[in-house]
């Protein structure tokens, strides 16, 4: 099914694709011919005036609504720019959701107040308010605020009514800030009426930026691109880290991670190859996707087979593919020691990761197993790099995988344009 531009009737506004149907249909297509290693396909020029993502959190899953409250989501950019857009999401929802107001601004410091001068109402079509239908994204008009590379930008949702299950993404490893009142609060510079705290983010799923970035690396994936693991506020999860490696190259990453998500099945959010069009394909100025995702289908009953795994790769490439955009590969890292390590798994685990080195399906390869193993047992993790459950990465671990992936993209993907480096 191609992909197709639905409009609000009422205000004449784009949706962005992400309903049920439109993922079940991508997800049911045939494996295509892939491009073989070393032949990644050329990823259309993009205009520095062009729309990039700088920041996203891929929809995990509902909670419940908080009627009449603002959420104001604390989000870090990772390439900046002269304006912002706002991705705000009900796809999760089942009933209409009506967005009371949306405000957007840089954050002042470590907490919910807005630096003075820089908060903005979002709109759409120039409305302030707005009712989402379930199961739509939506995008705001573009926002005049100058923004730069690893700032804190304030995303204040204000929900007036009980609108059913909020979409939100639950592991967010960042505090975020609610106002039970919050009428006005989505207006107020300070902080003062945001006296409660989530650690997840509601409703917001994705920031674009407008001006002179070259475009951006969707990291896709599980807990371990989510950043379980991770200090919570220090944004140190591996996609976080590599938005770092590439800033100068001005480069957005994009978080498409979800905790406990698999390639094969529905459970923790959508199954990665039903949602991988919404949270990475279809986001703005994508240029190459990184894949990092398989573990949870592993250790988790049923398991699949190491055909089924590997030819939901095949999928995943040749769709992206279709874009023209290139796919880095990451191996599946060691996790003896983990409740849930069995031998049967461990065997798994080698298969796919010998499909990813040598299968021919991806265009470049990140070996993450090599780099974060421990050289005296290859089954475990090096315990310089173990959060603790022997599975997921400390701060430590996610800096060794977003060495490993910005290695990669370096070799492969990176070049030289008017003396700035860019994504090829």
């Amino acid at each position: 099914m191609g992909r197709t531009v639905r409009v609000i009737a009422a205000l004449g506004l784009a949706v962005l694709p992400g309903t049920t149907a439109h993922a079940a249909a991508q997800a049911a297509r045939p494996p295509r011919a892939v491009a073989p290693a070393l032949t990644a396909p050329a990823a259309p020029a993009l205009r520095r005036s062009a729309w990039t993502g700088t920041w996203e959190a891929a929809p995990s899953g509902t909670a419940p609504a908080l009627p009449g409250a603002a959420i104001r989501n604390v989000v870090h950019l990772s390439t900046g720019g002269n304006a912002v857009r706002v991705r705000l999401s009900n796809r999760l929802g089942t009933a209409p959701l009506r967005l009371g107001a949306v405000t957007v601004a840089l954050r002042r410091a470590a907490g919910p107040d807005a630096a003075p001068g820089t908060l903005r109402t979002a709109t759409f079509h120039g409305a302030p308010t707005i009712t989402v239908a379930p199961g739509r994204d939506l995008l705001t008009d573009p926002v005049p605020l100058p923004v730069r590379a690893g700032a804190d930008l304030l995303v204040t949702v204000h929900t007036p009514d009980d609108d059913g299950p909020a979409t939100f993404h639950r592991q967010a490893m960042q505090t975020s800030y609610v106002a039970r009142s919050g009428a006005g609060a989505a207006q107020d510079e300070s902080g003062a009426a945001y006296t409660a705290t989530t650690g997840s983010w509601y409703y917001v799923t994705g920031v674009d930026v407008r001006g002179s970035a070259t475009g951006s690396v969707a990291a896709f994936g599980d807990s371990l691109t989510d950043g379980v693991g991770a200090t919570t506020d220090a944004d140190r999860r591996w996609p976080d880290r590599l938005a770092e490696h590439l800033r100068v190259r001005r480069v957005g990453v994009l978080n498409a991670g979800i905790s406990g998500n698999r390639l094969l099945r529905d459970g923790t959010g959508p199954s990665g190859l039903s949602r991988l069009d919404a949270d990475a394909l279809d986001r703005a100025g994508v240029r190459v996707l990184v894949v990092f995702e398989g573990i949870n289908d592993i250790i988790n009953t049923p398991g699949p087979t190491a055909t089924a795994l590997t030819d939901a790769y095949r999928t995943l490439v040749a769709r992206a593919h279709a874009r023209g955009i290139p796919v880095v590969g990451v191996t599946l890292t060691p996790y003896r020691g983990h409740r849930l390590f069995d031998a049967a798994r461990e065997a798994l685990r080698q298969q796919v990761n010998t499909f990813i080195r040598t299968g021919g399906a991806f265009d470049a390869v990140a070996d993450a197993d090599a780099a974060l193993r421990d050289p005296a047992d290859p089954q475990r993790l090096l315990p310089g790099y173990d959060q603790g459950d022997h599975l997921h990465f400390n701060d430590t671990g996610l800096l060794a995988v977003a060495d490993t992936v910005g290695r990669v993209l370096d070799h492969r993907f990176v070049g030289r344009a008017a003396g700035v480096r860019v994504l090829r």
